[in-house]
This record gives C-alpha cells, structure tokens and sequence, in this order.
C-alpha cells in the first residue's frame, strides 16, 4: 500500500492511496491542473483513479471534485447526505454508508463528528496492510477505537496547538469555540491521545494533517505528539507533517 498526502490544510486538501490493484483519491479540495501536477509527480495519470472518496462538503475538501469529474469521468463515493449538496458536482456517483470494496480495497466508513450534516472518515484494508484517514472532527467516538487500532498507517488531524488558538487576536470568540467543540477540530492534544490508543506494533507511519497556519506549528505538533507518546511508552513511530502547499513523499508499507 502507497500513499502521498498531496495537499492539507485550511485552503484544500486531497490524499492519493494506492493498492495493488486500485488508486483512490481521499477528497478534492485542490484545482484539477494542480492535482493533474501533483500526480505527475509520483509517476500517477489522472485516468489511473479509480475513486474519490468524499470526507464533507466543505469547500477546502470538494472545491476541484467538478472540473476533475467532469474531464476524467471518475466515480464519487459519498453519502446520500453527501450528495444533496455535491450533485451539480458529480454526474458518476455511489453512496457509501458502512463498507464497500474498490478492487482489492475494502474500505470502511468511519462517523465522525463536524460542523456539517455528514462527515465521514475511512480504514482501507488490503492484501493484509491498512490505514486509517480521519481530519475535520471534534472527537473520535469510542465505539470505533477498537476498529482503529494497530493499522500500519495514520493519517490523522493535529489542527491546532489549544494555547496558540486562544491567544490569537485574530481569531473572535466564537470562532475559537467551533473549532475547540465537538464538531471543531483535533487540536495536537487530542491527536496525540487518540494516537497513544491507537496505534501498535504493525504501526509504520503517523502523518499529522490538516495543520492550521495560524495556530499551530510542525515543531509544536511533534513535541505533543512525541511526548504523549512517551508518556504512554508507546514507540515512536516515523511522523510526517502533510503540509498545505507541498506533497509530501510516496510513503510504501
């Protein structure tokens, strides 16, 4: 299983993953001719995607999905939620409500919790690896832990440092609220405690996403990070910090 982050954070996000048999894009927040570049660049044609899995319908994770779908013909995966407000962006489509298969990907549909009438995030399983993608939610809820445990890979929001937030003049009151609620965001506190739970010996690679520019930093986020993680003695694994406007390697377990 291969996987690059091509963009994430506040102005678009989208994440390729690749099997043996299947490629699949994870959202499309970005224009087509920048993901068309970003593809090139690990060796990918856009015609080569099989899929597109759809997180939410903010902007920031859908702004590209017309253009691209529309040139390239390629299936959306989304809610029937979902679908209510992306129908004038996709003509091929199907709902995803708990598991679907994509060649040799299985993959699981995973609640999470934003300020949106859906939101989803997602394990893909195949050929004995597995990884689990999970950005825009204010808390990962218990009833799915078991499910996320000992994957190989985590791709995993660490949107702000709580500190660097409430301190931000630029930010109002309310603002801060939404993002710190249960439909908010995981700040690198709550990214670094679900991670503590989650991840094991099969685990590979931790890849923090979705951090804010404004009120975060990859040194604050690792520190929080790593010191959790040594506090509840788990291994470090190898962190890779997925930035907003550079891909970050095509990562192989």
């Amino acid at each position: 299983m291969k996987i690059c982050v091509l963009a994430s954070g506040s102005k678009g996000n989208s994440c390729y993953i690749e099997t043996k048999e299947a490629k699949i894009l994870i959202d499309l927040g970005i224009n087509c001719l920048t993901l068309e570049k970003k593809l090139k660049q690990i060796n990918v044609t856009p015609k080569e995607i099989d899929a597109i899995l759809i997180t939410h319908t903010h902007t920031d994770h859908t702004a590209g999905l017309k253009v691209f779908t529309k040139k390239y013909h390629t299936k959306v995966y989304q809610t029937e939620i979902m679908y209510k407000e992306l129908k004038d962006s996709v003509t091929e489509y199907e709902f995803i409500n708990n598991q679907i298969q994509i060649k040799d990907a299985t993959i699981t549909a995973i609640k999470t919790s934003h300020d949106t009438e859906d939101s989803n995030g997602y394990i893909i399983e195949s050929n004995n690896k597995s990884l689990v993608y999970i950005t825009d939610t204010g808390y990962i809820n218990k009833k799915n832990h078991n499910l996320l445990k000992n994957k190989n890979i985590y791709v995993l929001e660490s949107n702000h440092d709580i500190d660097l937030l409430m301190n931000n003049p630029k930010y109002p009151y309310h603002i801060k609220q939404r993002i710190l609620g249960d439909r908010g965001h995981l700040s690198n506190k709550d990214s670094a405690y679900y991670l503590s739970k989650f991840i094991g010996e099969n685990t590979k690679y931790i890849i923090l996403a979705h951090l804010s520019e404004e009120n975060n930093t990859d040194e604050i986020a690792l520190k929080t990070i790593n010191e959790t993680l040594d506090e509840a003695t788990k291994q470090n694994k190898n962190i890779i910090i997925a930035h907003q406007n550079e891909q970050t390697e095509l990562i192989e377990v």
